[in-house]
């Protein structure tokens, strides 16, 4: 079985609602889907994440796809060792990162079909029959929070997902409100992607923990890393690593110097599945633990980085998932986690998911008419 055609297809996807950070203001997912035929007819789907730039991204598949056409695709791991020496990227890491991580998607659905096997079984087999994930809270007004939660919580969602690094004061009475609505037993999960200097990080998880949180992600730049190491020294919350971990090497050097108790990533940092699985053993051999990250994705992505969930042990409740913020998909069932906190053991074989054309026509069309949902409001930066 060889590789011999690779189709890449920019999808854009609306969201209910904007997705609004210290870092982001979005309205939708455009990611690149990969399509990889092999010489005897079989198909498999990858999903790269757009990043910044969807057509950079497009861009880089295409000059990967030499590398690939011709090969095995149980070779996934020397076609991304020969990419980055021979095709030069390890110059430029991250981008051949989101990139080629839809790529490798596609070569282990591929390699699942071929042998009959669902995904998590081609990686040690499963280790636990669910994963959990979180429910995403938008910024609002305490009431509209209240709402959201209240919705949540009839799904049946335990840990409850909140940007903060914009206002500390406003920020503080939608935490009270969360806790108030979710209740006692409910997780509260914080991300300040980056947005407050050491002490100030220190001064407001002292007034938010009042609340009880059950994490902070990135509260600090990532650089220097002492900056982590300081206020994971210096605060009693528990600390979540992600902007930082750009690539393997990134994150290897983040684990084993323990800038945080918690490190959130995914394939589209590391560049394969299989570096995402090792890194989180890293952690788990450190006495760490790990959460799936999410960039906002399609259900491609989302099945592909649940079959890993499965099979690593120090996973953390509340793993990060966009479905129940998508107004649709590109495949032909919803994703589990669109309507309930836990996804158990998928059914099938490869990734365990049927993509539908139609959908993928509509959305390619979309994006062709308005392009890529831009992680910032093109409105407030016209020329």
């Amino acid at each position: 079985m060889k590789i011999a055609r690779l189709d890449f297809i920019p999808v854009s996807v609306p969201y209910t609602h904007r997705e609004v950070s210290s870092l982001i203001q979005r309205d939708g997912v455009t990611d690149v889907l990969v399509k990889v035929v092999t010489d005897d007819g079989l198909i498999g789907w990858g999903e790269s994440c757009s990043g910044a730039n969807t057509e950079s991204v497009l861009e880089s598949l295409k000059g990967m796809a030499p590398f690939v056409v011709g090969q095995s695709p149980w070779e996934s791991e020397a076609i991304r060792a020969e990419l980055w020496h021979s095709g030069l990227w390890a110059f430029r890491k991250p981008t051949g990162c989101f990139a080629y991580a839809g790529i490798d998607m596609a070569l282990w659905d591929l390699c699942g079909k071929a042998c009959g096997q669902p995904l998590y079984n081609l990686f040690g087999g499963k280790v636990r029959d669910s994963a959990n994930y979180f429910y995403y809270l938008a910024q609002a007004a305490p009431e509209d929070l209240a709402l959201q939660c209240r919705e949540g919580r009839k799904l049946g969602f335990h840990v409850f997902y909140l940007k903060v690094g914009i206002d500390i004061e406003a920020e503080l009475d939608m935490v009270r409100c969360v806790r108030e609505t979710a209740g006692d037993e409910a997780k509260i999960r914080l991300d300040a992607n980056g947005a407050w200097k050491v002490n100030e990080a220190i001064r407001n998880l002292t007034r938010l923990d009042r609340y009880s949180i059950d994490f902070i992600e990135q509260p600090v730049a990532p650089d220097p890393l002492t900056a982590m190491q300081e206020v994971r020294a210096r605060t009693p919350v528990a600390v979540c690593a992600n902007e930082g971990l750009w690539t393997a090497e990134d994150a290897y050097r983040q684990i084993t110097q323990r800038t945080a108790d918690v490190y959130c990533f995914s394939s589209y940092w590391v560049g394969s599945l299989c570096r995402f699985q090792h890194l989180a053993q890293v952690a788990h051999l450190e006495g760490l633990q790990v959460v799936k990250h999410t960039h906002g994705e399609l259900g491609i992505a989302a099945a592909a980085a649940h079959h890993l969930l499965l099979t690593l042990p120090n996973i953390v409740e509340g793993n990060q998932q966009t479905a129940h913020m998508m107004q649709d998909d590109i495949l032909k069932e919803t994703l589990p986690i669109a309507a309930a906190p836990d996804w158990g053991v998928p059914q099938g074989v490869g990734l365990c998911i049927e993509v539908d054309e139609d959908k993928v026509r509509r959305y390619h069309e979309l994006y062709c008419q308005r392009g890529q949902f831009l992680p910032y409001d093109a409105t407030q930066r016209e020329l």
